[in-house]
């Protein structure tokens, strides 16, 4: 059976932990394919809520390996205390394999990452302060030290002393930090590759023999197609590649074993951290009333993110975005999450195109200018005021709630399999459509 790609559309946070759960159930390996620890899934399964940062989702079920692939930028210490804690609620993690390809975050790339952010001021990114860029920064700069590494501590000693001797440098003269020892951090380390040493393997070749034996592979990726490091809104963005083309690199599959790509999208928007937003709602953009909306979508959806716990930005659907991410990724199909919370409106809005100096853009604007300062047009559809947190059915659903749904599918020209209406596994509908 060919691989399946699970990708969001939007700026992360769309729901991506709970699609991956809800299909785990038919696969045989779920591979994290790039990110760090800066991106979270939230998986909620009966009286049981698992908050994910670099263990792949499917690891609530037993016949699922868990791989953590060759473009995933790993924090060894963030990853054994996630693995503790799997382990505490009764989780089975043996099984998990990780490439020893996948590059370290070392402790000056979170320094690193603390104090640019400061020196940015009020140009800084928003990033979650963990890394993650100064690690891909090293790993395109060929000075990265790689899982590998750890097992032989010669050459992580050798590529650790060239490369901290330049980082000290910046940190001390440039940033007024004090220099970081280099027998520390190897001592550090040591103990780190002792601990994970069961979990190493060489996934690619794991998965490629998977696919030979006709087994069935899900490639996850964390953050969303607008925080792509060349397809998003950059330079407010991650330092990797969510995208389906990044699932090929970060996995080490190609396009020949993918059926399909599934885009994860919120029934609304939402983003983390700066970078401009069409939809938000917020106070600037169209009075108090609008800021209210947002503030009532914000606390029904509960959006807070769950790495940083970091307040969510929230606006109407988005359709130019979704449309773009379509076309970015090759999506086959649409897994839609967070109806239920629209339920709480009489109105609802969907961006159909931007507007700049006259002219409508319905897909992505061609430069950043016209982005940043375009104005969302959108479209009007009745709301249902209905808790639909109870049905189990599409036809069940309000009829206003299914014409909300068809009118994205229409917009988005992808067809939406799936409509989530609770954060439960059981809380989600399959419609029958054709892919």
């Amino acid at each position: 059976m060919p691989a399946v790609i699970i990708v969001g559309t939007q700026w992360g946070d769309e729901g991506k932990g709970k699609a991956t759960d809800l299909l785990a159930d038919d696969v045989d390996f779920v591979v994290r394919y790039q990110g760090g620890n800066n991106a979270g899934h939230t998986i909620i399964v009966g009286e049981r809520t698992l908050k994910l940062h670099l263990v792949p989702s499917g690891v609530m079920y037993p016949h699922v390996t868990p791989v953590i692939g060759d473009g995933v930028v790993l924090d060894p210490g963030v990853l054994l205390t996630e693995l503790d804690e799997l382990v505490a609620q009764g989780l089975d993690v043996s099984k998990l394999k990780i490439s020893g390809n996948a590059h370290l975050i070392m402790p000056y790339h979170r320094e690193l990452d603390r104090v640019t952010e400061r020196y940015l001021g009020r140009q800084k990114l928003g990033t979650t302060k963990r890394g993650i860029g100064p690690c891909y920064a090293d790993k395109a700069a060929r000075v990265g030290l790689r899982v590998q590494d750890l097992y032989d501590m010669k050459i992580f000693r050798q590529k650790l002393d060239v490369v901290l001797k330049e980082r000290n440098a910046v940190l001390s003269r440039v940033y007024n930090r004090l220099p970081m020892s280099s027998a520390d951090i190897e001592t550090e380390y040591a103990v780190y590759a002792e601990r994970l040493r069961p979990y190493i393997a060489d996934t690619m070749t794991v998965l490629h023999d998977a696919l030979e034996r006709g087994e069935t592979i899900l490639l996850e990726g964390a953050q969303g197609t607008l925080l792509d490091l060349d397809h998003g809104t950059y330079p407010f963005v991650t330092s990797s590649n969510p995208v389906a083309g990044g699932a090929l690199t970060g996995a080490g599959i190609g396009p020949k074993d993918v059926e399909k790509v599934i885009g994860i999208t919120k029934a609304y928007v939402t983003r983390v951290g700066t970078g401009p937003f069409p939809t938000e709602l917020r106070a600037s953009g169209g009075g108090q009333a609008d800021a209210a909306t947002g503030e009532e979508m914000g606390r029904v959806g509960q959006e807070f993110g769950t790495t940083t716990g970091r307040k969510r930005r929230v606006g109407w659907f988005d359709a130019v975005l979704a449309r773009y991410a379509a076309r970015v990724n090759g999506l086959t199909e649409h897994f839609l999450t967070k109806l239920d919370v629209l339920s709480a409106f009489d109105t609802l809005k969907v961006c159909r195109a931007y507007r700049y100096e006259g002219e409508d853009y319905e897909h992505f604007p061609p430069h950043q200018s016209i982005f940043h300062h375009a104005e969302a047009v959108y479209e009007q559809l009745p709301g249902w005021r209905d808790d639909i947190t109870a049905v189990r059915t599409y036809a069940a659903l309000p009829k206003q709630a299914q014409a909300y749904v068809e009118q994205l599918e229409e917009l988005c020209a992808v067809p939406i399999r799936w409509v989530s209406v609770g954060p439960e596994r059981d809380q989600t509908l399959e419609r029958d459509v054709h892919t």
